[in-house]
């Protein structure tokens, strides 16, 4: 039996574009994401070679299923997890439980694997907080500012003491904030294009003078890929365009592709706690693209377009997304 590369959260919106890329790579896949009474595979319901994949449904909570899903296991890519930083603020307990234990759980099962190349672990931009420095570096201070945050800090400094501690083969990536077709309406992108398409006079936000480092999903899959069989070994790498907007610059945009001109109305619920707001993301990749040569090759405004293409030729309700993410 081959040895197959285990992607956690693959039917959600970052997990499926790499389990459709890797497969489209040679790769064997198993993908582990959560179990649902419609048995819905999520994103990969209708992808035409489904039956070539491996699905393991359950609870990453559940270390006694994650051990068996992760048996035969030549790679992991660990993406789930709750990731709707408002939520976190309402269930701090589920991002724990989810976030640290599923990660902790994915660690462990590792340490009894043999013939295991890379197990690559997905961090967020969101552990910087509010940038000090520009463009930020890995070397970046780390702060807390939601407890998704909090649970992402902890995360990523649990799998570098597995490293350290069992030599097990972790590497980090980073990815600053992400967009693209299939993102659940709880990103702000997709929020932004999908009012613009219903009946209300107004776009409904909350701060939209913060600015966001955006890669297109394609992009950030590539990559997953190009990070693989580097054994860079106990080593963070960010994943950014190098570019930010803000997020009235994002409506403007929006507006101007589409031809729909609307107000912008700021909904106080829309607005994190002021302590807890991150005003500005710019990532620096010069680590990774020195390793990998990966660039993002494609643009904010091209990314846009695809992905306003896919919403308005979309029939699926995004709001209906419970998936872990990515």
């Amino acid at each position: 039996m081959s040895k197959k590369t285990l992607i956690t959260g693959g039917c959600g919106f970052i997990g499926s574009h790499i389990v459709e890329f890797f497969h489209s790579q040679n790769h064997d896949i198993k993908v582990l994401d959560k179990y649902n009474h419609s048995n819905s595979l999520g994103w990969l319901d209708n992808y035409k070679f489904r039956n070539d994949i491996e699905f393991c449904m359950g609870d990453i909570r559940d270390y006694d299923f994650v051990k068996s899903s992760a048996n035969n296991s030549r790679n992991i890519i660990h993406l789930a997890a709750l990731i709707g930083i408002p939520y976190s603020y309402i269930s701090p307990l589920a991002y724990l439980k989810t976030n640290i234990e599923g990660t902790y759980n994915i660690l462990q099962a590792s340490k009894n694997l043999t013939y295991i190349n890379d197990i690559i672990v997905t961090s967020t931009s969101e552990v910087y907080g509010s940038g000090k420095i520009f463009p930020m570096t890995e070397d970046h201070s780390l702060n807390a500012q939601s407890p998704y945050s909090a649970t992402k800090i902890s995360a990523d400094s649990i799998s570098l003491s597995f490293y350290r501690s069992y030599d097990l083969p972790i590497t980090i990536l980073r990815p600053f904030n992400n967009y693209g077709p299939r993102q659940s309406n709880r990103a702000i992108i997709p929020t932004i294009i999908s009012q613009f398409f219903n009946e209300n006079k107004y776009i409904e936000v909350g701060n939209i003078n913060t600015t966001r480092d955006f890669t297109y999903v394609s992009d950030t899959v590539s990559a997953f890929f190009k990070i693989l069989g580097k054994k860079k070994y106990g080593e963070i790498f960010n994943v950014s365009s190098g570019f930010d907007i803000s997020i009235e610059e994002v409506i403007k945009k929006v507006s101007k592709i589409v031809r729909i001109e609307k107000k912008i109305k700021k909904i106080k619920n829309r607005i994190r706690p002021s302590k807890s707001e991150v005003t500005r993301l710019l990532g620096d990749s010069k680590k990774f693209i020195k390793l990998t040569k990966w660039s993002p090759k494609i643009n904010f405004d091209d990314g846009l377009t695809k992905t306003i293409d896919w919403i308005k030729s979309s029939k699926i309700n995004l709001k209906n997304s419970s998936r872990y993410i990515v």
